[in-house]
């Protein structure tokens, strides 16, 4: 009975005009993002970020949600049309997504991958309704000490599962710990790492960063790489319809894709991507014929499509209950909160519960409303594919300095996405992921004053973290995650020697 009030409220808020107008653009938005190669959701949802200052709380996650999964939706379609993953998530779908549009199938490819993206997302949804409330009102009994090693346990995750090396991980987490320092300590009102100037004694603005290291990077990476798309596929109501066969063989890679991607979401730093290559690789191997994937199999890409869909919903269960972002993009979503003075937490259901159920419901809308749009809409998303990349890029850097701008009428501000986006092309060359910088950017200032106020409990004593059941397994976790490092690391260097023998 209580969830069914809790929906109810959810339906109050959700489907107030405003909400549902913001609904609507932040998904069209999405699925834009996710159709145009090369430019990414993080980038979209840097440079709307701004907009985030002048409407509510509510309607600001929304909005930025709705560009999160309806990229997701999108991304699928120039894997399959062009070969082209529009999102990173999107890329194991190329496999088997761009066969069966050379075989002539590619109206039942983005048919079957809408469906999927929608049976994902919506028991996904179901799960957080669910789970959420009571992951929270468990979450309430935490301590300083637990935050800290939590959080402490999300960051060391996102350094290690990050793909290339665990190393470079922790390296740029350490440097996005050092960026949230920037500013004056709360606690002694003291200046750290301003150098005098003036515009850091509130800290360097997310913004800038966000949209320097993912929107100003995305494009200098891009420019001179892709070509002018030339797409001649011709898509009509007909050829979108599948066979029975198809349909047969994608229910169970459906809901096996859509449970892998519920948990894998769930687990900070690990995104989208791993769930859609983990679900891919599960289908291929449980296959009874593992030789046809690669050559167009349907259950190559409704297991990743599913999958990558429903880690994009799960990823908000830590986000929203636990102050954990699960990846760079809840990260934002996190910033966004915070902009709104709302702090990440377990007290977020309950102090702000049109809040969560709003956004609940909403991704309920936002689904539908993808589900209805991208079939029909199938035909205007390949020609968008053809918009000149001359022309795009230079409207997506004046967006990015107009809404920087935007947010304190300040040049320095403009100077600091420049500065971020070197940073970030310094980051790519060198084989660095960005996204871990982000998120050590988020927690750092939270970790801070949670150790600060453990310290202060236990009167200097360290043995704090390690006397408490929660604080102590997640340190544990931590010690488990460095080990399985380290030994993978040890591993791959041995291979090799091996090899030569």
């Amino acid at each position: 009975m209580e969830i069914i009030n809790n929906l109810a409220l959810g339906i109050s808020v959700a489907f107030t005009l405003e909400n549902l107008m913001y609904c609507a653009l932040g998904v069209t938005i999405g699925m834009f993002i996710g159709v145009i190669p090369g430019v990414g959701h993080l980038a979209a949802i840097s440079m709307l970020l701004p907009l985030t200052y002048y409407v509510p709380a509510t309607t600001a996650l929304v909005m930025l949600a709705g560009i999160y999964y309806g990229a997701q939706y999108g991304g699928s379609t120039a894997a399959i049309l062009l070969n082209l993953p529009g999102t990173p998530s999107s890329s194991v779908i190329c496999l088997d997504g761009y066969p069966m549009s050379k075989n002539g199938r590619a109206g039942v490819a983005l048919f079957m991958t809408t469906i999927a993206s929608f049976v994902g997302s919506f028991i996904t949804v179901i799960v957080l309704a669910a789970f959420a409330p009571p992951l929270a009102n468990f979450a309430v009994a935490f301590n300083s000490a637990d935050y800290f090693a939590m959080m402490l346990l999300g960051l060391v995750a996102a350094a290690i599962l990050v793909q290339g090396s665990p190393a470079k991980g922790l390296a740029a987490v350490v440097f996005g710990l050092m960026l949230g320092m920037v500013g004056t300590d709360v606690s002694t009102g003291i200046q750290r790492y301003t150098f005098g100037l003036t515009f850091l004694y509130d800290g360097i603005n997310i913004v800038a960063i966000a949209m320097g290291i993912f929107g100003v990077t995305e494009v200098i990476a891009n420019v001179g790489k892709v070509a002018q798309i030339k797409n001649d596929q011709k898509i009509t109501f007909r050829s979108l319809l599948p066979t029975k066969r198809d349909v047969k063989d994608s229910v169970f890679p459906i809901l096996r894709g859509t449970g892998i991607g519920t948990g894998i979401g769930i687990l900070p730093g690990t995104g989208t991507s791993i769930g859609s290559f983990i679900a891919y690789a599960l289908e291929k191997r449980i296959s009874k014929d593992p030789s046809k994937f690669g050559k167009g199999a349907i259950e190559g890409i409704t297991a990743p499509e599913s999958a990558n869909n429903a880690a994009a919903q799960s990823a908000f269960i830590p986000t929203l209950t636990l102050g954990i972002p699960g990846d760079a993009v809840m990260a934002l979503m996190l910033g966004a909160l915070l902009i709104h003075g709302i702090t990440p937490g377990p007290n977020v259901i309950s102090d702000n519960p049109d809040l969560f159920w709003g956004l609940v419901v909403s991704f309920l809308i936002g689904n539908l409303l993808l589900l209805i749009l991208n079939i029909p809409m199938v035909g205007l998303w390949v020609r968008l594919l053809k918009i000149p990349y001359p022309i795009l890029y230079p409207a997506i850097i004046l967006f990015i300095v107009i809404g920087v701008y935007s947010i304190n009428y300040a040049n320095m501000d403009i100077m600091l996405v420049a500065m971020f986006g070197v940073i970030g092309c310094v980051l790519l060359i060198l084989g660095f992921e960005p996204a871990p910088l982000l998120l050590g950017y988020i927690l750092g200032p939270m970790m801070e004053e949670n150790f600060r106020r453990a310290m202060l409990i236990s009167r200097g004593d360290l043995m704090v973290f390690l006397e408490r059941p929660v604080s102590a397994t997640f340190f544990a976790l931590i010690a488990l995650f460095l080990c399985w490092s380290i030994y993978s690391a040890i591993k791959q260097r041995r291979s090799p020697v091996e090899g030569e023998l």
